[in-house]
């Protein structure tokens, strides 16, 4: 455990990182991990948590304090409170802003201090331009750290900030835990796709990000059931949103066709992967972390063609990239990765060049060089 009386070297800001499940949560994990491996003290505030639940990041030379709080105005009244008196008291080398809507407070206090920070950032949370006040949080820092290219060059092109001091820390997977297996038959069983070929996506079924495709994925399958009758489309996640895709199925007649798995644990992620024959999203990502877990798992993918999905698929050496929102493009693509005659379906081929550029230990490395500069 971390000596109580050691100086936390840095100091990491965070909005959430275990109340809720998605890609920056699972970004953030892997970052801490690989900070965990190094010869640094650091201290994790968590505004909207109120303790850390994964065990692997409560040992070492990590501590957490979250301020989760009935009250989310006193939660952020003892968030900025333990800031400013930990920079305080403690004075660390460089704070690390988890998310820009933090970044107001930590450009205050750090500028008072004479404290360097750097902010991290995801996607589309920075792409468009920003008001002056979080353009500014961007322009002051001594670092900006993001994705993927994609969201480098929006950062860049909407809120002229030097791109000297933007560096990429990119998403990556574990390739222990994602691997490839044949289909579970539990899975088989449980979600009737014996005898199928099974498209799979893993997202949030929110109203407000309907940007994932989901929708567009549906209105394809028309198109493909036609060449392929024994598709079904699996669809793992929740939110609000999912009446209206449940509707939309049943209204063009393939509602059988489609499967709403719901909410689904992480552990149990996996073997959703393996049980599927490709992984679908035509989307607008800052990267997307599940193409790499599909590919990890020997999946063959399709993803949109304007975002940050152009690293993980390699510029479409992995994957199939289209228009995100034409629907035809989409069943085309999914209509040639079921007929299996491209390279890019190689599930072998496929796990071994993207665990070459997104394994652990590339981020392990890279977060090193970031920090020590």
């Amino acid at each position: 455990m971390i000596v109580e009386h050691k100086k936390p070297d840095h100091l990491f800001l965070f909005l959430e990182v275990f109340i809720q499940e998605g890609g920056i949560q699972s970004y953030v994990k892997d970052v801490l991990r690989a900070y965990q491996k190094l010869d640094y003290q650091g201290q994790v505030l968590v505004l909207r948590d109120k303790y850390p639940v994964d065990d692997d990041l409560m040992s070492g030379n990590l501590r957490f304090k979250g301020f989760a709080d009935a009250s989310p105005m006193m939660g952020r009244i003892r968030f900025m409170v333990n800031l400013l008196w930990g920079l305080i008291i403690h004075r660390p080398q460089r704070v690390f802003c988890g998310h820009i809507k933090l970044g107001g407070v930590t450009r205050l206090f750090c500028g008072l201090l004479n404290i360097p920070y750097t902010v991290l950032t995801y996607g589309k949370e920075v792409w468009d331009t920003l008001p002056p006040k979080p353009r500014q949080v961007l322009n002051d820092a001594n670092q900006v750290i993001t994705i993927s290219r994609y969201s480098c060059d929006r950062i860049y092109e909407s809120n002229n900030i030097d791109k000297d001091k933007i560096d990429i820390l990119p998403c990556v997977v574990d390739a222990q835990r994602f691997t490839i297996a044949p289909k579970p038959p539990e899975l088989l069983e449980k979600y009737n796709l014996q005898n199928s070929k099974v498209l799979l996506t893993v997202t949030r079924l929110w109203s407000g990000d309907i940007y994932k495709g989901v929708d567009v994925t549906i209105r394809a399958l028309p198109k493909i059931l036609k060449i392929y009758p024994d598709v079904k489309y699996l669809v793992v996640g929740r939110g609000d949103d999912q009446p209206r895709l449940k509707k939309l199925s049943r209204d063009l007649g393939i509602e059988e066709k489609v499967i709403f798995a719901g909410f689904v644990p992480t552990p149990e992620l996996v073997s959703h992967y393996q049980v599927c024959d490709a992984y679908i999203m035509p989307s607008q990502e800052g990267f997307g972390i599940v193409y790499l877990e599909a590919m990890a798992c020997g999946k063959p993918v399709l993803s949109g063609d304007n975002d940050g999905s152009a690293d993980p698929l390699q510029d479409g050496h992995l994957g199939w990239r289209v228009p995100h929102r034409d629907v035809d493009a989409v069943a085309n693509g999914c209509i040639e990765i079921l007929q299996g005659n491209d390279r890019r379906c190689d599930g072998k081929w496929l796990r071994q060049e993207t665990i070459k550029k997104f394994s652990l230990q590339v981020l392990d490395k890279r977060l090193k060089e970031l920090i020590e500069g």
